[in-house]
């Protein structure tokens, strides 16, 4: 082999490996910003029911960026992650990848980026998070999440909670499509595996994801 093709396979494999590093940064910064999100929501006074209730859900579907155009999938969408709890133990999970697209944006977000949270309240919910693909509002019932003094609540499989500039409100995501991101549960959790394994049978673990599952845990022990 010449000095030059060993040089090209060099440069080829340094290219991937780096390539690998860069979403493995990525991947973990989603997990951290999860976690900020999750925080900034139960911490705000007009997110009482969410604090309240939290303790009752089935899972919590968090979105840290929910981006109006421009995605890679086109549209407008974004990555979040989805942490399920155990309703004999109350142990939340470690989280599970996936993907939100195809959401409308209302006048009253006033911005092109939002925060999402989905609380999941009940079993059928869940099991449709257990999916490869659904869509709300189609395959599962949604509803706008309780916002304020005196909310009330709407019966739902899901509630979705929004946020865009400190403003709550103006978002729909009926009809949003919900997706898992294999390539990225698997490389979190460094080999192959379905939200089946992360979520229910708790088959797997990332330590890196252990301040995220304290914050949710936290949250519903108050």
């Amino acid at each position: 082999m010449s000095v030059a093709s060993v040089l090209t396979v060099a440069l080829l494999v340094f290219a991937t490996v780096q390539a690998s590093d860069e979403e493995a940064v990525k991947t973990q910064q989603l997990v951290d910003n999860a976690r900020i999100t999750f925080e900034h929501f139960v911490a705000d006074p007009d997110m009482g029911w969410l604090r309240d209730h939290v303790k009752d859900a089935k899972g919590v579907f968090i979105v840290p960026q929910l981006i109006k155009g421009g995605f890679i999938f086109g549209g407008s969408g974004g990555s979040g992650v989805l942490l399920a709890r155990d309703e004999k133990t109350n142990k939340w999970s470690y989280p599970a990848f996936y993907t939100m697209g195809s959401v409308t944006f209302g006048l009253l977000i006033g911005g092109q980026v939002s925060e999402v949270i989905l609380m999941v309240r009940t079993q059928k919910g869940m099991d449709k998070m257990l999916t490869s693909s659904f869509k709300l509002g189609a395959d599962i019932d949604i509803a706008a999440g309780p916002v304020g003094a005196g909310a009330k609540v709407a019966t739902a499989d899901i509630l979705a909670f929004a946020r865009s500039k400190g403003l709550y409100g103006g978002l729909n995501v009926e009809g949003a499509v919900i997706s898992t991101r294999e390539k990225l549960n698997n490389k979190y959790y460094g080999k192959s595996v379905r939200p089946l394994d992360i979520l229910v049978r708790r088959a797997v673990r990332n330590k890196k994801a252990d301040p995220l599952i304290k914050a949710v845990t936290t949250a519903t022990k108050k």
